[in-house]
């Protein structure tokens, strides 16, 4: 029997000056170049937060890219911001996600070389850390693929620190039943996280 491991923690962040910019945003305005402006701000503050969402789901890199960059140019074709367009995003993604098998979408590049770069990439870990890291990543994936899908999405996004709203209007549930919710996610979480650990 191996020792218990607290779990990462889960914790919310305020919501950002874009977000704001973004509701305020009227649909005179979305049909000027304010839209453009509004979907490449959106895009500079959450592609990288979809991408390790689809990341964590998939395990894989390319995939996960592929998936958040259509997500993106999804709304940015659709010509008007929706009126929650964080939510329409991580919704889009997560549906390309999981239809992604029997759905063989145009890749859509909106990134270049050069800026997928400078959004994906972080400094090399040690080969110490480089392990440590993926044993890591394989214990939480394990406890998350234990989950109910609305729970492991659930966790995701709170992860990432969106707030109820967008959580709610992702996931398509009540905003008010998001905190009982997500508690419950939690505890399931850190019984399927240490159960992994008990058995490694």
């Amino acid at each position: 029997m191996g020792s218990k491991s607290a779990p990462p923690t889960v914790a919310e962040t305020p919501p950002s000056e874009v977000e704001s910019r973004i509701d305020r945003l009227t649909p005179e305005a979305a049909r000027s170049g304010a839209f453009r402006a509004a979907v490449e701000d959106l895009f500079a503050t959450h592609f990288p937060r979809v991408f390790r969402i689809v990341n964590r789901l998939s395990g894989e890199p390319d995939l996960a890219a592929d998936v958040a960059q259509e997500a993106f140019v999804s709304l940015y074709e659709r010509g008007s911001l929706p009126d929650t367009p964080v939510a329409w995003v991580i919704t889009v993604a997560l549906n390309r996600f999981r239809n992604r098998a029997a759905k063989q979408s145009r890749r859509m590049r909106l990134l270049t070389t050069e800026r997928a770069a400078a959004v994906l990439s972080d400094p090399p870990p040690s080969p110490a850390q480089a392990v440590a890291g993926d044993e890591a990543r394989d214990r939480v994936r394990a406890a998350l693929a234990r989950l109910p899908e609305r729970e492991c999405r659930m966790l995701l996004l709170c992860a990432e620190g969106y707030r109820y709203r967008d959580i709610a209007a992702a996931l398509n549930i009540n905003e008010a039943s998001v905190g009982t919710l997500l508690a419950r996610a939690k505890r399931a979480f850190r019984d399927a996280y240490g159960d992994h650990a008990d058995a490694s």
